[in-house]
């Protein structure tokens, strides 16, 4: 009895111990097991309408897995365009907390600091492999969470375009004269180098691009690649369209308060940046299979399939080079950022052209 008395005595003490002590020995007070009756809910922003084909479903996608991911101890609410925030106005409302994070891309807010429009890519730049290894394994992370954390900011990748078309002309580009005076959406530093050739460069969200096409207050706009442009119908009202450099793999971003962030627990910080890496890389998948099945339904009866001529992409490399130089003196963020990323780029034309493009050769003959 005595004996049976005390191995009852050290159960108990060993199930105190685990149900209320186990915990001190962690420093970090929020690295434990998810409470179950402490639900965290997010408000989340986005830039798109809600269920857009791919980007936004996506979002979709990562709302849902983080809710089973956590056990329904993270709920996040999305709130698409204009819902609750202009599309354009994300930024700046998580960044004074008014929400909890937002969905949209980076070159958007170049305005705030040129050097954000680099961590969507840069023209005649790094392709969505490349931008996401310089990002991982590059420094391009350390950079982006540094410039972002000055706005009260935490940023994870969200997505790629994956390559990107070089839009819809309402007539055709024969050479660098025809651009003189052109209205044309486009953000980014692919907007700044239209300028530079003479075109007038238009920031418009989704939602607006088809009528502002339609009704000539643009002249031409780029958007994504066949499976968003035919949904968004820019074959039937502008017949040329251009095969891009512009944008070879732009950076969609999943952007978080900071202070918010840093409240969360570490278990509901790396479902999230789990969950972010998942929606950015099957993103990349979607936009390429979805724009090969598309591409193949262009009615090519109706629809030009061209290419800049050699002067206007010879031109477009040389401006590039003079915008680079000019914010590079201007904002010494930008220059930080650019230092870091093309060396890794030239490092990396290196290697794809002994790699893919042989094979590519190769597999093509």
């Amino acid at each position: 009895m005595k004996r049976r008395e005390f191995l009852n005595t050290v159960t108990l003490a060993t199930g105190a111990i685990l149900s209320t002590g186990c915990t001190q020995k962690n420093d970090d007070k929020k690295s434990i097991n998810i409470n179950k009756n402490r639900k965290v809910r997010l408000k989340l922003a986005t830039s798109w309408p809600a269920h857009f084909p791919i980007m936004g479903t996506a979002v979709d996608t990562f709302v849902e897995q983080v809710k089973i991911a956590s056990g329904g101890s993270l709920e996040i609410k999305i709130y698409p365009k204009n819902t609750l925030v202009p599309a354009l106005a994300v930024f700046d409302t998580t960044s004074t907390g008014q929400i909890d994070a937002f969905h949209s891309g980076p070159y958007y807010w170049k305005g705030k600091n040129s050097a954000f429009s680099l961590f969507s890519g840069i023209p005649f730049g790094l392709t969505a492999e490349e931008i996401n290894s310089w990002m991982k394994f590059g420094g391009g992370y350390e950079l982006w969470r540094e410039l972002y954390a000055k706005y009260n900011l935490y940023p994870l990748m969200g997505g790629n375009t994956n390559l990107q078309m070089g839009g819809w002309f309402k007539k055709p580009i024969n050479s660098l004269s025809d651009l003189e005076g052109l209205k044309m959406r486009i953000p980014g530093l692919g907007g700044e180098v239209f300028a530079k050739m003479g075109v007038n460069p238009i920031l418009l969200p989704a939602g607006e691009i088809y009528t502002a096409l339609d009704r000539g207050v643009i002249d031409a706009t780029e958007w994504v690649g066949p499976a968003l442009d035919l949904k968004m119908g820019f074959d039937k009202i502008a017949p040329y369209y251009y095969k891009g450099w512009h944008e070879p793999g732009s950076i969609l971003e999943l952007t978080f308060n900071k202070h918010k962030w840093n409240s969360l627990s570490k278990e509901h910080q790396t479902i999230l940046t789990l969950g972010a890496d998942a929606m950015n890389a099957n993103m990349t998948y979607e936009f390429h299979a979805k724009n090969m099945e598309a591409f193949a339904k262009i009615d090519r009866s109706k629809v030009t399939l061209k290419e800049f001529p050699k002067d206007v992409q010879a031109r477009a490399k040389e401006e590039l080079e003079n915008v680079i130089k000019e914010e590079s003196i201007k904002n010494p963020d930008f220059k930080r950022v650019i230092d870091s990323m093309q060396p890794f780029l030239e490092k990396s034309k290196i290697w794809t052209k002994v790699g893919l493009n042989s094979y590519l050769n190769i597999r093509d003959l």
